[in-house]
């Protein structure tokens, strides 16, 4: 496990700065008074199962190398979530506008999404993790999608460990059906964005405002002034 550790220790650092700065971001907006494309950020170092099965997949030896980290260039994972579709593409202009990493690859699922129904927009990043025996370039993944995307993907992924990748012909017309009505729930939330996002900056004005005070469900569930 020493090796591993060794190997995977760069991709876990690089997704720890990658989520400081992508939540930087975020905060930034804020400060700024302007509503976000970023609602939330995580990221992971996928575990070493996941590994032992796409080195499976790929046919390639299962253990640290150059080969392998050129191969899996999801190891690092990144996910930002949106509110609306079309921040997806204010997200991925910052992130070209960025002087820090390296874009070296974008999939495009949401104009063109994949045959199960997924959704989402992946841009494969170099970034450079600075160790004590200096700089090592890692690959990491940025997953960008809506929220609704995300409760989708979830589901599938899921399911897919269960099914083993082949689903029930019942199982996967829903899920395509599902894919649908998620994306249909984007476009419309996209037809009144501007109203969402009036709503919800009076309702943080409102939240925050000095004599206002909310009661918890058990004590009433309503706002008193």
């Amino acid at each position: 496990m020493g090796q591993w550790n060794r190997f995977l220790a760069p991709y876990k650092q690089a997704v720890d700065e990658l989520k400081i700065k992508f939540k930087g971001m975020r905060s930034q907006f804020e400060n700024d008074n302007t509503n976000s494309p970023i609602e939330f950020v995580t990221g992971r170092v996928k575990p070493l199962a996941s590994i032992y099965d796409k080195t499976l997949e790929k046919g390639i030896a299962f253990e640290p190398s150059e080969k392998l980290a050129h191969q899996l260039q999801d190891i690092a994972g990144i996910r930002m979530m949106c509110q609306f579709v079309g921040d997806i593409e204010t997200v991925v202009a910052l992130l070209k506008q960025r002087k820090d990493l390296r874009i070296v690859e974008e999939k495009d699922y949401i104009s063109n999404e994949k045959q199960s129904g997924y959704r989402s927009y992946h841009v494969i990043v170099e970034y450079p993790v600075q160790t004590i025996n200096g700089e090592e370039l890692i690959l990491a993944e940025i997953q960008i999608r809506t929220l609704a995307m995300n409760f989708w993907a979830s589901i599938e992924h899921s399911l897919n460990y269960k099914y083993k990748g082949v689903f029930p012909e019942e199982i996967k017309n829903r899920l395509q059906r599902a894919a649908e009505a998620a994306f249909q729930l984007d476009e419309e939330m996209s037809q009144i964005r501007d109203e969402i996002q009036e709503a919800q900056a009076y309702f943080t004005e409102f939240k925050e405002s000095p004599g206002t005070h909310f009661l918890s469900d058990r004590e009433g569930g309503r706002a008193e002034r």
